[in-house]
């Protein structure tokens, strides 16, 4: 199966990413959308507003924060299926504009979709 990963949505494009996929809510930063090189925005998978505002990407709340974008995923078990499905045929990339490359929602969404059953 091809692979999922995730990057940041700063980095150069590349060919290797395949499906390349935004999994924020907010249009990320000084991105021009026709230099993004994206298949898809898919605010859906992202987390909610409340959740993403509380969080505010502070270390000491990540486990807490991942735990309840678990339960908010839950309800979109539709979406992550057909991610699922995506990458099945070709990798694909979620791509985040958070700064922290070791605590951000993408690195869950990750973990959640490579559990997901067809």
């Amino acid at each position: 199966m091809p692979p999922i990963k995730i990057k940041r949505i700063y980095e150069k494009p590349e060919e290797e990413d395949g499906y390349r996929i935004l999994v924020d809510r907010l249009w990320p930063r000084g991105v021009k959308k026709e230099n993004a090189a994206l298949d898809e925005w898919n605010k859906n998978v992202a987390p909610s507003t409340p959740l993403r505002k509380w969080f505010a990407h502070d270390e000491e709340k990540f486990k807490i924060f991942s735990e309840k974008y678990r339960e908010e995923l839950k309800e979109q078990l539709g979406e992550l299926k057909r991610l699922r499905s995506i990458s099945r045929e070709q990798p694909l990339t979620l791509l985040y504009a958070a700064k922290n490359e070791t605590i951000n929602h993408a690195i869950v969404l990750l973990e959640s979709l490579k559990k997901t059953k067809l």
